[in-house]
């Protein structure tokens, strides 16, 4: 019966996870610049510890997947299963006051390990891996004429994945990941023509000219960690990885329609499409990226470490034009404590607790402005009752922070992210012997 319900329960989840892809989970103006949002490979482990994950490996008694670091998954003793679900909470301000509140939510992950030897393990799952999400408009003259510019967009890429990780020798641990990009974007750029007396001109044709691109590309990322016991109990962990840079295929179809506006503002039927172009294909230059950091841990017990990462968007480009993108670096600081992971007496001594900082000097810039983002993170783990095989936590993870600035006619961008993961350890694919 056991078996029964773990099937039924990880082919719903699987379902569902699927279907969420296709949802927006980002309302940023900033998420228009590249392919959105980009969202890290990061479960709320290490996402509630800055997101520190170079050197992350086993810190406690759980099994985790750690895919920002391939290498981790040498580690694995048991079947390993993480599920998860996220919330966005923003709120958008410039110069002149502040917007709504905006709030998304989504199915955010969906991730297996499984040990293949006692040193070496696979791991395959769905993540998300960019969201888009945008909508504002700007009023002009055009011809002696006011308009109303209005941009909007919305869509993802996800990347399915599958990798490995090995020991080689006792200290040192390799690993990669081969995964595949997929998602659609869609972008609309369209022109209201405006009455000065009536607000929108109902006698004009507006123009809407609307972009969808279908991505699909592979990617690949190499990890390594070396782990050095200093004592009985402590170990530094040194870690790295890179993704190696690659070219993704876009399809790109365009349409150009005219519409009309009624008295209240609410657009008309479509009267006709000006221009149609379906299938136009182009390549995407991803850029190469380099992560590099540590963790120091006593096991069982605490853990402290710190990534930086850097990566050369100033390559990115869409059908051999340049997107006009920054080289991009990073900074994560972070760690965990536990304070008593033997506990029966008291709950909360079993518990998690993590916190973490991280900076980021994003791919954006607009008008010689970096676009620069900040962050505070923390987090728990919470173990659930279990027994000799099967071992269960749920993992909460909230990001607090801001991107961008109100100087120079730009928007700061506020938001709180918190994810949510359920992960299970257990014996699924190994065998019971009975002697």
């Amino acid at each position: 019966m056991i078996k029964i319900f773990k099937s039924i329960f990880l082919f719903t989840l699987l379902i569902v996870g699927t279907s969420a892809t296709a949802q927006t989970t980002s309302s940023s103006p900033y998420s228009q610049f590249g392919l959105g949002d980009l969202k890290g490979a990061l479960l709320p482990q290490t996402r509630a510890m800055g997101g520190i994950s170079m050197g992350y490996r086993k810190p406690g008694l759980y099994d985790n997947i750690n895919i920002a670091n391939p290498a981790s998954y040498s580690t694995l003793i048991l079947t390993t299963f993480d599920v998860g679900a996220s919330g966005d909470l923003r709120r958008l301000s410039n110069a002149s006051g502040k917007g709504a509140r905006q709030f998304n939510s989504t199915l955010s992950h969906i991730t297996f390990g499984v040990p293949v030897s006692k040193s070496s393990a696979l791991s395959f799952g769905l993540v998300p891996y960019s969201d888009l999400g945008y909508q504002f408009k700007n009023s002009a003259v055009l011809d002696t004429n006011n308009v109303e510019y209005v941009y909007g967009g919305e869509g993802g890429v996800s990347k399915a994945y599958l990798g490995y990780g090995f020991k080689l020798g006792k200290n040192l641990s390799l690993g990669f990941n081969a995964g595949y990009l997929f998602g659609s974007l869609k972008e609309n750029r369209s022109i209201d023509f405006l009455d000065k007396t009536t607000g929108y001109d109902l006698a004009a044709f507006n123009s809407r000219t609307q972009y969808q691109h279908s991505i699909g590309g592979f990617s690949f990322d190499l990890g390594a960690q070396y782990s050095a016991n200093l004592s009985d109990q402590t170990k530094l962990i040194l870690g790295y990885t890179a993704n190696t840079g690659n070219e993704i295929n876009s399809r790109s179809d365009v349409v150009t329609t005219r519409y009309r506006r009624n008295l209240q503002g609410d657009e008309l039927a479509v009267s006709d499409s000006t221009y149609y172009f379906k299938g136009a294909k182009s390549k995407i230059n991803m850029p190469l990226t380099h992560t590099a950091g540590f963790a120091f841990e006593k096991t069982n017990s605490w853990l402290i470490g710190a990534d930086i990462s850097y990566s050369k968007w100033s390559d990115y480009s869409e059908a051999n034009v340049n997107g006009g993108l920054n080289d991009s670096y990073g900074v994560a600081v972070g760690g965990q404590i536990t304070p008593d992971a033997t506990s029966i007496s008291n709950y909360w001594q079993l518990v998690d607790y993590r916190l973490g900082l991280k900076y980021d000097r994003t791919f954006i810039k607009i008008s010689d402005n970096d676009i620069k983002q900040y962050a505070l993170t923390f987090g728990f783990g919470f173990p659930l009752p279990s027994n000799r095989s099967s071992f269960y936590k749920i993992n909460l993870s909230t990001e607090i922070g801001k991107r961008g600035t109100v100087k120079n006619n730009l928007v700061r961008d506020n938001y709180v992210n918190i994810n949510l993961g359920f992960t299970l350890n257990d014996k699924w694919f190994q065998k019971t012997y009975i002697e």
